[in-house]
């Protein structure tokens, strides 16, 4: 069936026909005055029949097309089969099933047989992978393409020891797999979605929901799972660095959490993932590197860290484990696994002071004693000669290319001012903390020259604000401490025991001192690790340990000079761990991997697919300094095969640092080739890539998503005992109305194309018979 229509209202049609009539009046009279002529009487009745044509077009007029069904219309049955779909909390038969097991049942047992009488039933899975090393990648519709010959619905529901494995669907994105069932179905009856709402990706599902009402195709959502977690532990997160030091404890950050209703007392172990053969033959368990014990809050989270120093250098394949929990009913999730390289290093450190404070001495001492750092000093001493002697400089190194092999740069008492740093000294030591990502580490003194870099190039690095009226500090009748805040418990810069509790002791036990630097406060993007025990002001606690990142490198201020009474009845144990820890953790980033002329760092270290990840190469010359010019490329090997090349940018300051973006698409370890032909100089580094963690097994049902969806499409949100009642729903709704298919003539762009030369026909007639 079809037939025209006209939308517009009466008011507006009457509206036409006064403008169409008083267009033929107009015309009547012109073509009258003109004496009749033939040519005058063609051209308006021309100008009539545009006017006309505009009219009709105001009106709005519409052909309608109602297309008779041939078919049954379609009921779509969209389960949902991600990662999460696996999580055990449903019961089968009377038996524990998975999520995804209970979905299965249901299918097989045709529960949506009383609907084929009247309905198209089509059933379709929903996951959205990503493209990885295993060979599995989805398009924007979400649909699997089989690369490795093996069954990608098996593959997209698989489990793993890290709660999702290689080539599995790794989120759910709940408004694009409905949006796609709108595209394909234009005689939709309805949906039952069979999902247990974790939407983890794409825009909330609410927007597309509004389209099924307008469609008047509900949504008949069914909540699969547990409303309460599962009793269960897992390792949530692991921040392991992409390479360590031997000889150097490291840090392994890590997040843990608990959904018993009770405090779960177990151990976190270390394993090395390099299994031994025993004497008969059987392969023995993984070595357990460390262990130590944690407590966790009942239905909640904690920090923790792992402390671990490898004792040989390589490529480390390792993993963290949570010792299971009596009761626990999900333990693939107890254990993460990750990859560390253990190099050996030498780590450039560079003292600069005024005098031979007691503070500068054991520092000094503790770094010419670490095996791992290369330590020069430059002592000023203002009025007498310069400090002389092992490792002493005769002269600040005033060059890029000398001051370049710094990895980290402690400034004790001293600043700009005469026999003491000229302010081309300063600006070298911020190009290399911003560009050579170095370390700066700030050590103020009674002595208050640290106020002279407060207008200075350094300025912008302080991690805190001064008070300029105290350039000398602040000094005590009685002893005080440092007192560990939030944050500085969680770091590797204060962990002096692998056990929070002992660590926290262990700062409440160290000596204290009787001077510190007057500061008013931390500056924004800073970050506080102790503050003053006894000292507050109108901003709170004073900061006294402070970190800030600026540009590529770190800061670090220490406003007390007494570290060195550390040693106190335990000789170097804690000051010389301090500032090793400290010299590792600021030199880390400019170590990520290097050769000969060239170094390349990249940020954030652990990268995840889809990330920026913003890479910064330094190339020196033939000759040794930093490169002005040429072209510096990056070659990109993905690890299914896929190559890249990426052109750098130099960066302004002429410290030869060239910098690029990289966005990796898969996961896996990317191989990176950096050349600068013109420079003879080549780097080739390994990149890895991992996935971020969406599904999350055990996690309980969203049934306020699928109840916001059921509500906005006009639907019904039932559980899995109701799943009867989404059927006699379904039943009893009515026949979908017919398509319609509307030509709108007056949004056509042929239509006004058409009128447009009716137009350009006119004029062109007027101007034939002159009268333009």
């Amino acid at each position: 069936m079809s037939g025209w229509t006209i939308v517009a209202s009466l008011p507006v049609i009457l509206l036409g026909a006064a403008i169409w009539g008083l267009a033929v009046w107009l015309s009547w009279s012109h073509w009258k005055r003109r004496h009749f002529r033939s040519g005058i009487g063609l051209l308006e009745g021309l100008r009539i029949g545009i006017v006309a044509l505009l009219v009709l077009t105001l009106l709005k007029p519409e052909r309608v097309r109602r297309v008779e069904r041939t078919e049954k219309p379609a009921v779509v049955i969209l389960h949902d089969a991600s990662a999460s779909m696996t999580t055990m909390d449903t019961v089968v038969s009377n038996r524990a099933a998975s999520r995804k097991g209970w979905v299965e049942n249901a299918l097989t047992n045709r529960f949506y047989e009383p609907l084929e009488a009247g309905s198209r039933i089509e059933i379709h899975a929903f996951a959205r992978p990503v493209l990885s090393s295993g060979g599995l990648k989805s398009g924007a519709g979400g649909k699997l393409e089989e690369q490795s010959g093996e069954r990608m619905s098996d593959l997209a529901t698989a489990p793993s020891n890290s709660g999702v494995s290689e080539g599995v669907a790794e989120g759910t994105d709940l408004s694009l797999a409905l949006e796609n069932v709108l595209r394909q179905f234009d005689d939709l009856k309805g949906v039952i979605l069979l999902s247990d709402g974790d939407w983890n990706l794409g825009e909330s599902p609410a927007g597309v929901a509004a389209r099924y009402r307008d469609r008047k195709a509900p949504v008949f959502a069914v909540a699969i799972g547990r409303e309460t977690p599962l009793p269960d532990i897992a390792i949530e997160d692991v921040d392991a660095p992409s390479y360590g030091l031997l000889g150097e404890q490291i840090s392994l950050p890590v997040r843990l959490r608990n959904d018993f209703s009770r405090e779960v007392s177990t151990k976190l172990q270390l394993l090395d993932e390099l299994e031994s053969v025993a004497e008969d033959g059987r392969r023995a368990l993984p070595t357990v590197l460390t262990e130590k014990e944690v407590l966790l809050p009942p239905k909640g989270e904690l920090l923790e860290a792992v402390v671990w120093e490898p004792r040989k250098t390589g490529e480390r394949n390792l993993r963290l484990r949570l010792v299971s929990e009596p009761g626990e009913l999900l333990t693939d999730n107890n254990e993460r696994s990750f990859s560390i390289r253990i190099r050996l290093e030498t780590l450039q450190v560079l003292v600069v002071d005024s005098k031979p404070r007691w503070e500068y001495r054991y520092l000094r001492n503790a770094l010419e004693r670490d095996p791992g750092v290369r330590m020069h000093c430059v002592l000023f001493h203002p009025g007498l000669e310069m400090g002389a002697g092992r490792h002493y400089l005769p002269s600040f190194p005033g060059s890029k290319e000398r001051i370049a092999d710094y990895d980290v740069i402690f400034l004790g008492d001293v600043g700009a001012a005469p026999e003491q740093l000229k302010e081309s000294d300063l600006k070298l030591i911020r190009g290399l903390v911003e560009q050579q990502a170095g370390g700066l580490v700030l050590l103020p003194g009674r002595g208050g020259f640290q106020k002279t870099l407060l207008n200075g190039p350094l300025a912008d690095l302080i991690p805190v604000v001064l008070d300029q009226q105290k350039p000398e500090g602040i000094a005590l009748q009685n002893e005080s401490r440092l007192a560990l805040s939030a944050t500085g418990r969680g770091h590797w810069l204060t962990r002096f025991d692998a056990e929070s509790q002992k660590n926290d002791e262990l700062w409440r036990q160290l000596p204290g001192f009787y001077w510190s630097a007057a500061v008013e406060k931390s500056r924004p993007g800073s970050e506080v690790l102790a503050v003053h025990s006894a000292m507050r002001n109108s901003w709170g606690r004073i900061p006294l340990l402070v970190t800030r990142f600026f540009g590529n490198g770190k800061v670090l201020f220490m406003g007390t000079d007494s570290a060195w009474r550390w040693r106190r009845g335990v000789e170097d144990k804690y000051h010389y761990r301090f500032w090793s820890q400290i010299v590792r953790w600021m030199a880390h980033q400019r170590h990520l991997s290097k050769s000969e002329g060239i170094r390349l760092n990249w940020t954030p270290e652990a990268a995840e697919v889809g990330d920026k990840i913003h890479l910064h190469a330094s190339v020196a010359d033939p000759s040794g300094y930093p490169a002005q010019s040429g072209r510096v490329l990056a070659y990109v090997d993905s690890p299914s095969g896929h190559s890249e090349k990426i052109e750098f940018a130099p960066l302004k300051g002429g410290w030869g640092v060239f910098a690029a973006v990289f966005q990796p698409q898969e996961t896996g370890k990317h191989q990176i080739t950096i050349q600068a032909e013109e420079h003879g100089r080549q780097l080739r580094t390994t990149l890895p890539v991992t996935r971020p963690l969406l599904e999350k097994i055990g996690q309980p049902v969203n049934r306020r998503a699928l109840r916001e969806i059921a509500s906005i499409s006009r639907g019904q949100l039932a559980g899995t005992e109701e799943l009867d009642t989404v059927v006699s729903a379904l039943q009893s709704m009515p026949e979908p109305a017919l398509r319609e298919i509307r030509l709108r003539l007056w949004a056509n762009p042929w239509w006004g194309g058409f009128l447009l030369s009716m137009l350009a026909l006119y004029w062109g007639g007027r101007k034939l018979i002159g009268l333009v």
